[in-house]
């Protein structure tokens, strides 16, 4: 077994950790936990989302929340743009990298974006044609890539099947996440191998959900089939909505702990990392939502 010298993470705690946030997050802290990402080592920072305000009002401040940020030499930050319509309003705020967002599963595609699979794959084509001609890169995000709330298991063909069409369509990464975290080990080694049969291993990243505590296990796993992108949020941001009150997002400190464990480079300095942990959950008025913040912190204290 041969694992990679260095990983990338991708922070999508600014995005994906605050868009559910029940209490108005205010745009300056947006703004200071980005800046403080960027200070930390993380050099793809998820910053906003060009989305409808009424349907993600957390979002509402996107194009100045994206202008506020004093780049980082070497750092990306990538938006979430679904539609043509957020597609130009991110580029009017500077954005040069954006994400599409669909789902291996018909029901979430039509509970979370009003249409099926095949009717979002034709929504992003206008979007990704006009980053491309705009020299703007795009990712693709794919969810329920194990199992879908509304329906159960989703099977690997079916991933395999929406991920070669984001791909085809143009996005230069697919982002596949167990969106409601019941993956395991071999389940999620299962589906990698019928998407990478499609699509190279290296334009893959995962994007793992800690709901059931397999995250970690899940990252290690597909690590050793030779994903080397993972998504991460900072103290675990981003509560899972179809399971109240479970964790989300796998935390960036438990993902940056275990690749030091393994010798495996991350360019990120865990100790400030987990000082933004202890200050981003500080302002949310929450606990920090990792194992090794919590550890850290207090055994900093």
């Amino acid at each position: 077994m041969t694992l990679p010298a260095s990983v990338h993470i991708v922070e999508v705690g600014p995005r994906d950790g605050l868009q559910n946030e029940p209490n108005w997050v205010d745009t300056a802290t947006k703004i200071s936990l980005i800046q403080r990402l960027g200070q930390a080592g993380l050099k793809t920072i998820e910053a906003t989302a060009f989305v409808s305000p009424k349907r993600v009002p957390q979002m509402s401040d996107s194009s100045v929340v994206l202008s506020g940020i004093t780049r980082l030499p070497g750092v990306t930050y990538p938006v979430l743009t679904p539609n043509l319509k957020g597609f130009e309003a991110a580029r009017a705020a500077g954005a040069r990298e954006i994400a599409v967002f669909g789902a291996a599963s018909e029901s979430f595609s039509q509970k979370n974006i009003q249409c099926s699979v095949a009717e979002s794959i034709e929504r992003f084509r206008p979007v990704v044609d006009a980053a491309r001609q705009d020299g703007v890169v795009v990712r693709g995000y794919l969810s329920c890539v194990i199992d879908c709330p509304y329906e159960g298991a989703i099977s690997p063909a079916k991933v395999a099947d929406t991920a070669r069409q984001l791909f085809e369509l143009g996005c230069e990464e697919i982002s596949l996440g167990d969106t409601i975290g019941t993956g395991t080990p071999e389940r999620v080694k299962r589906m990698i191998e019928a998407v990478s049969a499609h699509i190279p291993i290296n334009r893959l990243a995962g994007h793992f959900h800690d709901t059931y505590g397999m995250a970690i296990a899940n990252i290690y796993a597909v690590l050793q089939m030779g994903i080397a992108t993972f998504d991460a949020s900072v103290a675990g941001l981003g509560g899972c909505p179809y399971a109240p009150g479970a964790s989300g997002n796998v935390a960036t400190e438990d993902v940056v702990w275990l690749m030091n464990g393994l010798g495996i480079d991350t360019g990120i300095d865990l100790a400030k990392l987990v000082e933004t942990s202890a200050w981003i959950s500080h302002q949310l008025k929450r606990p920090v939502g990792s194992k090794v913040g919590k550890a850290l912190h207090h055994s900093a204290v």
